[in-house]
Formats: structure tokens, sequence, C-alpha cells
């Protein structure tokens, strides 16, 4: 792919192209649903920012910016079938399966490992890096949401309906483990007030 010209002026129009050339409205709910995804790549990207400049020991931040990475790579592969009609899609194009949610929960079960079992729900926070996943994950949320919405109306891969469900939860997880890896504090959702 080569993007030599940024500007198309369709949007002036609240129209949009899809991979296949078809003209939708901006507000489709092929678009909501991709356009969430790529909301949620860039909260990640503030992430990997954060990250970068916490105290994390080294190990901690390496590992943790390299699931990222995967992340990010997956979440470009998401938006791209998103943006693309089944009847459209090209040989070797590639799109997130059973491995990637298996890889998810693989690493959900690592980064459990030094985690305290819950009690109490836990309000987001504790640190920059933490707070962002946990921003992450609603977005995540959204736009797990907003897939639902399009295969109620359209032909999708299910397959990224359980990543995005799947990558939330890991979202939460590793908020949880990057504040035990930094030792900043948990705070708990307060019943009582």
């Amino acid at each position: 792919m080569r993007i030599t010209k940024v500007y198309t002026r369709t949007g002036d129009k609240g129209l949009t192209r899809l991979v296949g050339g078809q003209k939708v409205s901006k507000d489709d709910a092929r678009i909501e649903a991709y356009g969430t995804v790529d909301e949620l790549n860039a909260v990640l990207g503030i992430v990997r920012v954060e990250l970068a400049r916490s105290p994390a020991a080294d190990d901690a931040r390496t590992w943790l910016d390299a699931r990222l990475a995967d992340v990010q790579q997956d979440l470009f592969n998401v938006g791209s079938d998103l943006a693309t009609r089944s009847t459209d899609r090209w040989e070797g194009m590639r799109l997130v399966a059973d491995t990637d949610v298996t890889r998810l929960e693989d690493e959900i079960d690592h980064m459990n490992e030094i985690l305290p079992p819950l009690k109490d729900f836990i309000l987001p926070g504790g640190g920059p890096v933490g707070a962002f996943l946990h921003q992450g994950r609603t977005v995540c949320r959204r736009a797990e949401r907003r897939t639902i919405t399009l295969t109620s109306v359209e032909d999708a891969n299910p397959d990224v309906v359980r990543y995005l469900n799947r990558l939330s939860d890991w979202l939460f997880v590793a908020g949880r483990w990057v504040g035990k890896a930094m030792g900043e504090p948990e705070f708990l959702w307060d019943r009582t007030r």
C-alpha cells in the first residue's frame, strides 16, 4: 500500500469508502466498529509512551511493550477486517483467529500469577500506565459493542468479537499487573460510599 494523498474530499459529504470501494456513510455500523478499534489502538499508543517513561523494571517494561506491540498489530488486522466486506477479502488477508484469542488467554494467565485475587471491584487509576490501560479496556468494550451491532446487520468475522472480548479482559489484567510491577496502589470500590 502506498498513500500519496491523505485528503480525498469524500468525507466532506459525510461519506467514506470501504476496502473494495463501496461508498458508505461515516456513521455506518462498519465505520463505527473499525473507528472504535482505531481509537483503541491510539490509546494503546499512549500506554506504550507512558510505559517507556515508567519506573517499572526493564524486564517488565520490555515484556509488556512487546505484548502491546502485538496487540496493536492485531488491531490493525481487526480494523482492516472490519473495513472489508466478506465478499471483498483477499487471499492471504490476515484475520484474527482462535490462536490470537488463545495467546491473549495465555498472557492473562501469566500476568495473573503475581496478582492477588480480587474481592471487590477496582477503581481505574493507580498510575498513568494502569489508568490508560483501563481507558483502553473501556474503549475495547465499546469496540466490541459496535462490532456486535455490525454483526446484527451485516456479515462480519465472529472471531473479531471473541478477540475484542478477550482483549478487554487482557487490558484489565494488564492494568493490575503493571501497577503491581511498579509498586503502585490499587484502589478498591467502597460499597459503603
